[in-house]
């Protein structure tokens, strides 16, 4: 996984940890799952329902 360990990941966390605090981890998780659900079902919805090419006036 990107050549990132289980020590490197927790470094990682501490610092998080350390720099929101514990009482706001559950909101950021949620705001980046909610951001993740958004930005998934945006990407699915899109599929296949793309506008046709606009049509170019006639040149006289």
């Amino acid at each position: 996984m990107f050549g990132i360990g289980i020590p490197e990941l927790l470094i990682i966390l501490v610092i998080i940890l350390i720099i929101f605090g514990v009482g706001k981890l559950p909101e950021i998780g949620s705001a980046l799952g909610k951001g993740i659900k958004n930005f998934k079902k945006s990407v699915s919805d899109n599929n296949g329902t793309t506008d046709p090419p606009a049509k170019k006036p006639d040149e006289k």
